[in-house]
């Protein structure tokens, strides 16, 4: 989990990603154009998103694409954001049924 946490602290990783939401299964060449740095730099990138589990990679005759994998994003958000948010959650549904009792 900590390589995750390394992974979105970059915001330039974190376009990355967006990136390949917006669009999943680019090339090198693709994202690289998105983005004001050089090739080598863009592949350090993928390279520490790629180790951290968020993306993977498929070889499509000499490119190879990659692919946004959310779900150890998703693992982050049910390990340290769903049990935070539940009791809030609980507390505006229950001050919403008090307000409509009130009407």
């Amino acid at each position: 989990m900590d390589e995750v946490f390394k992974a979105l602290a970059d915001p330039t990783r974190r376009e990355l990603l967006d990136e390949l939401f917006r669009e999943d299964g680019q090339s090198l060449g693709a994202l690289e154009a998105r983005l004001p740095m050089s090739r080598f730099g863009v592949m350090k990138h993928l390279k520490v998103l790629e180790a951290a589990g968020l993306l993977t990679t498929r070889k499509r005759g000499r490119e190879k694409l990659h692919f946004l994998n959310p779900v150890p994003i998703q693992q982050i958000h049910d390990r340290w954001v769903a049990k935070y948010a539940a009791p809030w959650a609980s507390a505006l549904g229950a001050l919403k049924d008090e307000l409509e009792e009130e009407q």
